[in-house]
C-alpha cells in the first residue's frame, strides 16, 4: 500500500510519536534522554520547527509541534533519527534500526485539542504507573510548561501565552488543566487520529484543512450506498 502524503498547513500544530522498533528500549540511561533532547533541540532550530510540548518514555517519544515550512516536521526527524541511531549503535554496541517504521503524524485543530493534546503527552508517565504525578518524571516539558523551568527547546504557543499576561500566571492555569485526566472520548481521539494519520477535530475543521492541504482528512465512510443515493463520476 502507498503510504499517505503527509499533512502540512503552515502554523497548525501537529502530534508526532516515534517508537522503538519492537517497541524495544531507546533510552537506557540519562545521558540518552540528555542527548536526544540536544539533537531534537538542533534539528528543530535547523528546520523551523516549533516544539511546545514533549515527553521521552522508555521506548516512544511524543511530540507536539508547529511546523514553518513544509519538511520541517521531516527533516527534524530525519536528522534527529540518524544522529540518535549512530550515537545508540555506538554506546551500546549495535547495530541495525532502532525506530519502528516511520514517525507517525496528526495535524490538531488547537481551538479544541491544543491543551488536551499537551495534557495526554505530558500525563504519559502517570498513566503508565511511572509515577504519581507528572511534575515526578523528569523528561517532559510539564516542568517548563506548568514549572517554569527554563528550557530553550520548548516554544510557547500562541494559545499558552494568552492564559495570563505574566509568566506565573500561565503557569498557574496551566497546572489547574491538570486537576483531571483526559477523558476516555479524549483518549481514543488522540490515538485514533494519530495512528491512522487522519485530522484531529471535528467535520467543520477537517473540511478547512482538506482545502488548506488539498487531501482527504478523513476515511472515506464505508457500505453500500442509500438507495436513490446517486453516484458521482
Amino acid at each position: 500500500m502507498a503510504r499517505q502524503p503527509r499533512y502540512f498547513v503552515e502554523g497548525q500544530p501537529q502530534h508526532i510519536i516515534q517508537r522503538g522498533n519492537n517497541r524495544e528500549l531507546i533510552f537506557a540511561c540519562e545521558r540518552d534522554y540528555r542527548f536526544y533532547l540536544e539533537c531534537l533541540k538542533e534539528a528543530a532550530d535547523q528546520h523551523a520547527l516549533d516544539i511546545h510540548a514533549y515527553v521521552l518514555m522508555t521506548n516512544h517519544v511524543h511530540v507536539l509541534a508547529t511546523p514553518h515550512v513544509e519538511s520541517s516536521i521531516s527533516k527534524t526527524f530525519q536528522s534527529l533519527g540518524r544522529r540518535y541511531v549512530q550515537y545508540f549503535n555506538y554506546s551500546y554496541k549495535r547495530t541495525g534500526t532502532l525506530w519502528e517504521g516511520r514517525y507517525k503524524a496528526t495535524l490538531i485543530d488547537s481551538d479544541r485539542y491544543l491543551f488536551t493534546c499537551m495534557r495526554y503527552i505530558e500525563l504519559n508517565p502517570v498513566r503508565a504507573g511511572m509515577t504519581a504525578h507528572p511534575a515526578e518524571y523528569p523528561w517532559s516539558s510539564y516542568h517548563v510548561n506548568a514549572l517554569g523551568r527554563s528550557d530553550s527547546l520548548v516554544r510557547s504557543h500562541m494559545l499558552y501565552n494568552r492564559l495570563g499576561s505574566e509568566a506565573h500566571v500561565r503557569q498557574s492555569h496551566y497546572r489547574k488543566l491538570f486537576c483531571s485526566a483526559v477523558s476516555r472520548e479524549d483518549l481514543k481521539a488522540i490515538r485514533d487520529s494519530t495512528n491512522t494519520g487522519w485530522v484531529l477535530g471535528n467535520d467543520r475543521f477537517r473540511n478547512k484543512m482538506e482545502q488548506l492541504s488539498g487531501r482527504r482528512t478523513a476515511p472515506r465512510s464505508r457500505g453500500r450506498p442509500r438507495k436513490g443515493a446517486k453516484l458521482s463520476n
